[in-house]
């Protein structure tokens, strides 16, 4: 099987997440190639309060991703990184703070919803 090049691999992993995404009921498309900016986000989508950064490598440095996921995330957002090496399912890595405010850390999830806005 022919080597990918890291930028297609890349671009790939925008298409499958983009795709789950939607299979999901969310509306998402890929971000870079509508404005052509490198700093444009690789997944649009309609997940509230959550910026996506797409990894789709063999090898994954988790901490460099995150670091990289929150500095791109808009400030009221939370960091996300979306990680799959081949032949296996995609994972989503975010701070623990912020998994515990998804789940709502005790609050009803209109409430936890809310805060994510």
């Amino acid at each position: 099987m022919p080597k990918i090049n890291s930028r297609a691999k890349g671009c790939n992993g925008e298409r499958e997440v983009r795709d789950l995404i939607q299979s999901f009921g969310f509306s998402a498309r890929r971000g870079q190639q509508f404005s052509g900016s490198p700093e444009s986000p690789g997944v649009i989508h309609s997940i509230p309060g959550v910026h996506v950064e797409v990894k789709r490598a063999e090898n994954f440095s988790l901490y460099p991703a995150l670091d990289q996921s929150r500095r791109d995330c808009p400030v009221g957002h939370m960091p996300t990184v979306w990680h799959r090496k081949s032949r296996r399912d995609w994972v989503v890595v975010l701070p623990a703070e912020d998994f515990l405010r998804l789940v709502g850390g005790g609050k009803t999830n209109a409430e936890t919803l809310e805060m994510l806005k």
